[in-house]
């Protein structure tokens, strides 16, 4: 059964974390962690400044499954299962020694899968104190009135064959990047109530929200059998929006992309990064870029994990179905709002003269589906058309060409593969190109069209993309 409990799928990050919840029900406020490479010998442990525990509540805390998820917890206890701690642990070591002191008398207590194996008989013991050789390494709690030490050792899943120490340490770069997201609510402010250090360095919260800097709407409340449920979607900043390290600050553990959607806390702790809950109208929403930069806090109480159907590795989640259509509802109104900030770059702002703006491009939706043309009415286009006398013909020729071959694939391709709209409107472009551009139209306003320099002007202000450069145009 312990082997077979080892298979539940939890990484090194989403096993320390169910450790760290642990300590956080224990009332601790700091944690720190010791990841030590030493070879096979390479160990892992996790202290924290908790209540600690007695003799048998340390035995307890140690037998699978001693409380019953149907048992009711304290409103701020994290755990459920009765399980996290152990099957967290042994999916990682062969050895998992837990050492507790409480009001100054210690405990200690370990399973030990290999010398489980080496009984003669099928049996269940649990060892006193730490594995002959280990002592030192839960030398961390002398001295302490209270705390807990939880050590991993015989690290079998993760220092495999091949592993290196450029492996561990990429290793406690992920664990850092996970915990700095499922805590954030705990580490981040001005008076934190968690600290969490991974090898003496404090780790810095990450807010997938970008609070501060993003669109919000109002919280929405929902009293259920279980307890209040409330909700905040959010809208982040487009790139252009954003330096370069913000940017990838806000990509998250897992990219722009996967960590769209909503975010489930219980008690502030994140139990699911992103998705959408397999919600949607007809058919469930799947994670697209164009939707990347909608993300939704969710909070629930801890008496609702049944009705969600939390997974002991608090890694899944799915709504009750009394609030499925509310959910949905939300999460629309977010995306639509995300698609359209996504897309900015091919939605032409307002002018800012604020007369209709004359676009380039139409779209035509017709019986056989959506077609894109250019429309002759803007001015570039009609300056060109309407002095081409003979060669007129040949220019709507080439104009249509240009209709029929737009690389609607490739560029919905190359935003998909390069996770970013296409640049256009002369973003990026040199002054000096955009003026000679808007001076070739400006000339043949004032020119042949005999219009006066201040309302030629104010036509390119009402001009698509130059309405975008007014400090140009005046200068014409």
């Amino acid at each position: 059964m312990l082997e077979s409990l080892r298979g539940m799928g939890y990484s090194p990050a989403t096993a320390l974390a169910d450790i760290i919840d642990n300590s956080i029900s224990a009332g601790a406020t700091e944690v720190r962690i010791d990841l030590a490479w030493d070879g096979l010998d390479s160990r892992i442990a996790v202290l924290d400044n908790g209540g600690g525990m007695s003799d048998p509540e340390l035995e307890s805390a140690m037998t699978l499954g001693e409380k019953s998820p149907l048992d009711k917890r304290a409103a701020t206890d994290l755990g459920r299962f009765g399980m996290g701690m152990k099957t967290a642990s042994l999916s990682q070591c062969r050895r998992l020694t837990v050492a507790t002191v409480k009001d100054g008398a210690s405990c200690c207590l370990r399973w030990d899968l290999r010398e489980l194996a080496a009984l003669p008989q099928a049996k269940w013991l649990m060892f006193e104190g730490p594995a002959l050789g280990s002592e030192a390494h839960i030398s961390a709690l002398e001295g302490k009135t209270n705390g807990t030490l939880v050590l991993w050792e015989l690290l079998d899943r993760i220092v495999t064959e091949g592993y290196t120490v450029q492996d561990f340490l990429n290793m406690a770069d992920h664990v850092e990047a996970h915990l700095a997201m499922v805590f954030h609510r705990l580490i981040q402010g001005p008076r934190p109530r968690l600290c969490i250090l991974i090898n003496d360095r404090p780790i810095a919260p990450w807010d997938p929200f970008m609070t501060g800097r993003s669109w919000s709407s109002p919280v929405g409340r929902k009293h259920t059998q279980e307890g209040l449920v409330e909700v905040e979607c959010f809208v982040l900043p487009h790139k252009d929006k954003l330096t370069e390290d913000e940017w990838k600050a806000g990509a998250g553990p897992n990219g722009w992309t996967a960590q769209q959607g909503f975010y489930i806390y219980r008690n502030e702790r994140l139990l699911l990064a992103g998705g959408w809950l397999g919600l949607g109208p007809g058919r469930a929403w799947n994670r697209e870029e164009s939707h990347r930069l909608a993300r939704i806090r969710l909070d629930i109480p801890n008496t609702a994990d049944a009705a969600w159907k939390i997974d002991i590795k608090k890694s899944t989640a799915r709504p009750p179905v009394a609030l499925r259509s509310w959910l949905t509802s939300l999460a629309e109104h977010a995306r639509e709002r995300a698609r359209k900030v996504f897309a900015y770059r091919g939605s032409p702002t307002p002018s800012p003269t604020g007369t209709p703006l004359e676009q380039a491009w139409r779209v035509d939706h017709t019986a056989t589906g959506i077609r894109y043309r250019i429309d002759e009415k803007h001015p570039a286009i009609a300056a060109v058309t309407e002095a081409a006398g003979p060669l007129l013909p040949m220019v709507k020729a080439m104009l249509r060409v240009i209709q029929e071959t737009v690389p609607v694939q490739r560029i919905w391709l190359d935003t998909a593969e390069h996770k970013e709209t296409p640049r256009t409107a002369f973003a990026g472009e040199a002054p000096a190109e955009i003026v000679a551009v808007m001076n070739t139209i400006y000339q043949d306003m004032v020119g042949r069209r005999g219009m006066a320099p201040d309302l030629a002007k104010r036509a390119l202000l009402s001009t698509d993309p130059f309405q975008n450069f007014p400090s140009l145009i005046d200068k014409l």
